[in-house]
């Protein structure tokens, strides 16, 4: 309960930037769980239209991530595909990517990993290239399911996916909310903002709350001496007790 009443700052990955407004209470529980089911059928349909999906990739230091999606997407061109898509979606740590877009974009990627220095490359077993102009059919059903949820301005700091820096009221929540869809998740960005402080400032405690420990490690990456106040806390774990 302390931490709770001390917290300072909150951030969710993608659709878990709807938990971190519930938390801060910008949004209420039942309306961001409907906001984010029809999100996800809408985000779902779109993936269908178009075989696309996100590939995870760790360069090396050399890897220029543009220059391999400009070429992937030329060769998709060659194959015939109007208007291909092929970008980089989530940043997530130094020298680590997800690249979206047309599935024959992803493939040839893989094919030419080291041609681009790319040291590791792995499909996501998702159905479409989210965060990328592929879930433009998405925009429109979340924008205006949002319009229908009263927003409040947070009771703390929540940075957006969008461009790394703090909701400023209501209205800047909506419409990013709405443009995540579509943008790619600056995650790496947001964990500098988050952190960046005076040189001497001590860090704050960072808890993430959920299933797995992914941001755990991804903060590990962009940030050793902030990870080393950061905890994990498993949502199923209270559960758990009030059963025993």
């Amino acid at each position: 309960p302390q931490v709770v009443e001390r917290c300072v700052a909150a951030a969710g990955y993608s659709v878990g930037e709807f938990a971190a407004l519930v938390f801060a209470g910008a949004l209420g529980f039942a309306e961001a769980l409907y906001a984010v089911k029809v999100r996800a059928e809408a985000m779902q349909r779109a993936s269908e239209a178009v075989p696309s999906g996100m590939l995870s990739v760790v360069g090396r230091r050399e890897a220029n991530y543009k220059f391999a999606c400009l070429e992937a997407r030329k060769h998709c061109e060659s194959l015939g595909i109007e208007n291909p898509v092929c970008t980089v979606s989530n940043y997530l740590f130094p020298d680590s990517r997800v690249i979206a877009g047309h599935l024959q974009a992803l493939e040839f990627l893989q094919e030419n990993a080291r041609k681009y220095y790319f040291k590791r490359t792995k499909m996501l077993p998702v159905s479409g290239a989210f965060h990328t102009r592929l879930m433009e059919p998405a925009v429109e059903p979340l924008a205006e399911v949002l319009k229908s949820i009263e927003i409040q301005k947070p009771l703390l700091c929540v940075y957006s996916n969008v461009d790394g820096k703090k909701y400023m009221h209501s209205k800047h929540i909506q419409k990013l909310l709405v443009k995540q869809v579509v943008s790619p998740v600056l995650w790496e960005q947001t964990m500098h903002s988050v952190y960046e402080r005076k040189q001497g400032t001590e860090f704050p405690y960072t808890y993430e709350v959920g299933p797995g420990n992914q941001l755990g490690a991804i903060l590990k990456q962009c940030n050793l001496k902030a990870w080393k106040q950061y905890k994990h806390v498993d949502a199923l774990e209270d559960e758990e007790a009030a059963a025993t």
